[in-house]
């Protein structure tokens, strides 16, 4: 018969195997067998009743200790940028261990507040702290709301800014954080939603007064969760960081590089300088340099900047501000390719043909030192015959050449066929105080789209040495569109009288020829907005699945690293793959590249929504001041809860509610995206003129609610026209009011075969 083990000797086997727990692992443990077993039984019985032991289903395990498989709540990153996590079954009597999240790519990404089911282990000398990795998700986190708090007797509510909520949210008098009448607050839903009655928030953050000017970005910063504060282990390492020096690298300073960015540019990561190949194989070639920060020689993989910079994803543009991806003393010091200053940087030297053909190329990485930091303008200005001092002495060694190079790349962009849509983009200009000063749209030059061209060709070279080199990348996706948003697009074409051929394979070129035989027309901006919105959204992925858009087989992004993570990823794949230093991608990184490509596509995403509300509020702010005042529009879009309309004179859109429509009813029909009078017959489609009034601006949302007054120049009648914009967009679950009784016998079948065939006979 085997010896018993004493109390402390299970103890201690306890404490050393967490995931073997079970009365028969510890039999095994000290080989007893038999009628010994009756007494180990005894023992653990004791121990359990003495407090040592917590009995878990058919284990043991020490109370001070985590369970090997343990219920946790996620909370967000700390100060290094770890993952954290707080365990829900803690039962000790000491601290709360610490908990780190182990990420695989496998796993979906977790928001702070979600409850999952996770494996830990004891992390071995760091006290009790554990790793865990996750099992899976088991709750969710809880509703998050931003809106202006108003204060009632027993608490309060709040108004959410966001558009897309329709309900106000209650607030307990225990759960207002103190915040004040009228005050901007973030809150989350408290309790389950209740069946009756307004849902439940407690106030989390005060946000300040809603209608200062300045506070419209942070409220889509708040809004979309995007990070605007840098850890102190942050900006402790970057400000830590050196100016690169020439060891290991090209020495590139005597080159006159230039740098050409908008006038109010906060970084310069880019620069360019070309001129003509002495290679007497390449009559009437060029060579083309375009040299971009090197941002990996500063993050390094596993530090607290790349930590950051990889949560971020990328930079964050508002009219006032900017959310970096990385502190200042690196996206606006030492990786900006600042005048006259040496600055390190991964170059690529392109050799074309007088076509504009890329027959050649090579990267290297250097020290240069920018010849002059230029703004489009006045570049453009150069090149149409009026330099200024700056420009002047540049025009032969770099500006000429420059465009030399340009021209040829045009007459290759013009056999590719990339996807040439003309959409205007607007600019929203603030004055010293932060309002609206004027809402422009952005003049597009020669010098804009020269430097697209060689950021393009730079891109395409960093993916093909990639590849040549079988080197793990990201690439930029961005896949042809599906077949629904075709035929879409193909119907209403063909209702504007242009024609997009069936049974083919979709080419760029076959929309740019839809897009030229619509430009001039009335039909260009539908036509354009139209194809737009057939194309799908492009994103990252270690994959290759080529550039549709661009007519590309092959797509990285290179060119941008101080706010672009997926370009840092590319400049640490050329790293590695060209034995230029230990800087390059990390086996870690490798593995987990299909998480990082999920990740910053998001991240993206919810930079571009943020800046987009951003836009809306500053616009409807600038509107508030003209309520009433009549605008010439086009109908941008169809829902069943009304008509948007694009404004000629700023590119806002609102709303225009089918509740002021007119008493008619009208019916939306989903297949030609339209609405029709049940009376008159009259359609309303995309892309028709129109004359609007403005009824309200809300700034705080972002809303404008227009009335019809003109359709393709004909008079609208006038229906009601009360209520809000926010209660227009709820009401309206299909179709407008004063609907006759006599119609609700009417079978939704035939009314809907009916609507078709009336929309039909119109377009014919």
């Amino acid at each position: 018969m085997s010896k018993l083990p004493s109390k402390d000797e299970i103890l201690a086997w306890i404490s050393d195997h967490p995931t073997q727990t079970a009365k028969r692992d510890i039999a095994k443990a000290f080989g007893i067998k038999g009628a010994a077993r009756i007494d180990l039984k005894r023992i653990l019985k004791e121990l359990e009743a003495e407090g040592h032991l917590e009995k878990r289903q058919k284990t043991y395990r020490d109370p001070d200790r985590l369970p090997p498989v343990s219920v946790l709540q996620v909370l967000g990153p700390d100060g290094n940028g770890d993952l954290r996590a707080k365990p829900l079954e803690w039962q000790g009597e000491g601290p709360e261990p610490k908990v780190f999240m182990l990420l695989r790519a496998s796993d979906p990404a977790l928001g702070e507040g979600d409850r999952i089911l996770a494996r830990v282990s004891l992390i071995e000398g760091e006290g009790n702290a554990y790793d865990a990795k996750l099992i899976r998700r088991i709750g969710t986190n809880p509703q998050k709301v931003l809106g202006v708090f108003r204060k009632g007797a027993e608490g309060g509510r709040i108004l959410p800014i966001d558009k897309g909520l329709a309900s106000e949210w209650s607030v307990a008098a225990d759960a207002t954080f103190g915040a004040k009448d009228g005050e901007l607050v973030e809150a989350e839903q408290a309790g389950p939603k209740a069946r009756m009655g307004l849902p439940r928030a407690r106030i989390i953050n005060r946000l300040g007064d809603p209608s200062a000017p300045k506070a419209v970005s942070l409220i889509a910063i708040h809004q979309h969760g995007i990070p605007d504060d840098f850890p102190d282990e942050v900006i402790n390492e970057a400000d830590a960081m050196k100016p690169a020096d020439l060891k290991g690298r090209s020495d590139m300073r005597d080159m006159p590089l230039v740098t050409i960015d908008p006038w109010d540019a906060r970084d310069h990561d880019d620069a360019c300088w070309a001129h003509e190949d002495d290679d007497p194989k390449n009559e009437g070639g060029h060579v083309v340099w375009v040299a971009i920060a090197d941002v990996a020689h500063y993050v390094r993989p596993g530090t607290a900047l790349d930590r950051e910079a990889k949560k971020r994803g990328n930079s964050s543009y508002f009219p006032d501000r900017v959310v970096p991806m990385l502190p200042d003393r690196l996206s606006g010091d030492l990786c900006s390719l600042h005048e006259g200053v040496p600055r390190a940087c991964i170059a690529v030297r392109m050799q074309l043909d007088a076509d504009g053909n890329k027959i050649g190329h090579r990267f290297e990485r250097g020290l240069m030192r920018s010849a002059a930091s230029l703004n489009y303008e006045e570049v453009q200005a150069a090149i149409d015959g009026k330099p200024n001092d700056k420009t002047g002495p540049l025009m032969d060694m770099v500006i000429t050449p420059l465009y030399a190079a340009y021209a040829a790349l045009t007459r290759a962009r013009a056999r590719r066929q990339p996807l040439d849509l003309d959409l205007p983009e607007r600019k929203v200009e603030l004055d010293e105080a932060g309002k609206v000063a004027s809402v422009n749209f952005r003049e597009r030059l020669d010098a804009h789209r020269l430097i697209e061209e060689l950021m393009i060709l730079a891109n395409v070279a960093a993916a093909e040495t990639l590849i040549a080199k079988k080197s793990p990348l990201l690439f930029r996706v961005h896949e042809e569109p599906n077949a629904d948003k075709l035929e879409a697009l193909r119907e209403v074409a063909q209702a504007a009288g242009f024609n997009l051929a069936k049974g083919q394979v979709l080419k760029t070129a076959h929309l740019n020829a839809l897009l030229s035989a619509a430009e001039g027309t009335e039909s260009d901006e539908l036509i354009n907005i139209s194809t737009l919105r057939s194309m799908q959204q492009a994103y990252y992925s270690p994959q290759n699945f080529g550039h549709f858009g661009l007519a590309l087989q092959s797509y990285a992004h290179f060119t941008s690293p101080i706010r672009r993570y997926s370009d840092l990823i590319v400049h640490r794949a050329l790293v590695s793959s060209h034995g230029w230093g230990k800087d390059g991608l990390s086996p870690a990184e490798i593995e987990s590249l299909e998480h990082t490509a999920t990740h910053i596509s998001d991240t993206e995403r919810r930079s571009m929504m943020a800046e987009r509300d951003t836009n809306d509020r500053y616009l409807a702010a600038f509107l508030s001041e003209r309520l009433g005042g009549e605008f010439s529009g086009r109908i941008s879009g169809i829902a069943k809860f009304g008509v948007f309309v694009k404004l000629d004179e700023i590119g806002a859109d609102g709303l225009v509610p089918i509740r002021s429509l007119g008493n008619e009813y009208f019916h939306f029909d989903r297949d030609s995206n339209s609405l029709m009078g049940a009376d008159t017959g009259r359609v309303i489609t995309i892309g028709q003129r129109v004359t609007v009034k403005l009824i309200e601006a809300l700034p705080v949302t972002g809303g404008l609610e227009l009335q019809l007054l003109t359709l393709d120049g004909e008079d609208m009648p006038s229906g009601p026209t009360g209520g809000g914009f926010s209660r227009g967009r709820r009401r309206g679950g299909g179709a407008g009011q004063g609907k006759p009784a006599k119609r609700k016998a009417v079978s939704a079948k035939r009314k809907a075969d009916k609507i078709k065939r009336k929309v039909k006979r119109k377009r014919t």
